[in-house]
């Protein structure tokens, strides 16, 4: 068994002073006290249960068993140090790559914007962008197949200890409607009113599909759904043929806003879809998420200025 008195900081403080043979030097050189380095320097003996120096004065000379830990250390201190790399690299942490998730929708101008700041951050970082529903990113960030999500915020599932998360924008759930509806553009509309309506919706683990569900059980009724897609896009297309209702977040207004009609809800089935920044909790010290989180930060700020 090694006592516990022996670490490697205890072992660089050591080398260290191994190094300069001065308590003052050597605590310079770490940015620690002298009263520091010679305690570490002490409970290193008393953990090794034998003597490294000769106490001479106020000077400490190395005795044969310091140069013998020495040659130990220096390799004991390289190796460690290539395993934590190692470690690091297994893991993807500080890779030159960042496996980053995302929702269809946010590839519209979110998605773009973050990725073009994120390349003038860090220049030599790969982005690879995999795109999918909530569920499948969220159950690829558990498996550590991605590094990072950008996400509609679970309401109940996200686990906040095991999650760092950082939002980034809110967006209102409106009804689309083909370009030929008889809806009025002027009126909030009642989902009562849509009863013998058909609709279209996202298949279930996106968010906009537990939005559908939740205001249809306000309304009290259950929505007759004509077709399930697994994208957003696809969904507004079949809305612009003219198959069916939707409700979908605001942002994608602008794309479409020439094909299809985005009408608010009345009061009581409005909700607004939180966007969120995603990652596991031990990996918030990894480079390419501090940079991700930097600018996502800088993102969230500008779209609440807007």
């Amino acid at each position: 068994m090694i006592d516990s008195e022996i670490t490697f900081r205890k072992l660089e403080i050591f080398l260290a002073y191994m190094e300069k043979q001065n308590i003052a030097r050597s605590a310079e050189q770490l940015g620690l006290s002298p009263v520091s380095v010679h305690r570490a320097l002490h409970s290193l003996e008393e953990g090794l249960r034998c003597p490294l120096f000769v106490h001479k004065g106020r000077n400490l000379l190395p005795m044969d068993s310091a140069t013998v830990l020495a040659d130990y250390s220096r390799n004991i201190l390289e190796l460690m140090e290539r395993g934590i790399q190692a470690t690091r690299a297994s893991a993807g942490f500080g890779q030159m790559s960042l496996r980053l998730g995302c929702l269809y929708s946010l590839m519209l101008q979110t998605v773009p914007t973050i990725m073009s700041n994120m390349k003038a951050r860090r220049p030599n970082t790969e982005i690879k962008l995999i795109m999918g529903s909530n569920q499948e990113l969220l159950t690829k960030l558990d498996e550590q197949q991605l590094d990072a999500v950008l996400i509609h915020q679970p309401r109940s599932t996200f686990d906040h200890q095991r999650y760092e998360s950082l939002p980034l924008l809110e967006d209102e759930i409106f009804l689309a409607a083909p370009i030929n509806s008889a809806l009025s553009p002027d009126e909030s509309v009642d989902l009562r009113n849509l009863k013998h309506e058909s609709f279209v919706a996202l298949t279930e683990g996106f968010g906009s599909y537990y939005e559908l569900q939740e205001c249809f059980r306000i309304a009290g009724f259950e929505p007759k759904i004509a077709v399930q897609v697994h994208d957003i896009f696809s969904m507004l297309s079949l809305v612009q043929a003219g198959v069916g209702y939707a409700l979908i977040p605001g942002r994608m207004r602008k794309v479409y806003e020439n094909n299809v009609r985005l009408l608010p809800l009345n009061q009581e089935y409005r909700a607004k879809q939180k966007i969120i920044l995603a990652f596991l909790r031990n990996r918030e010290h990894d480079p390419n998420l501090l940079a991700l989180t930097a600018e996502c930060r800088m993102y969230a700020r500008t779209m609440a200025q807007q």
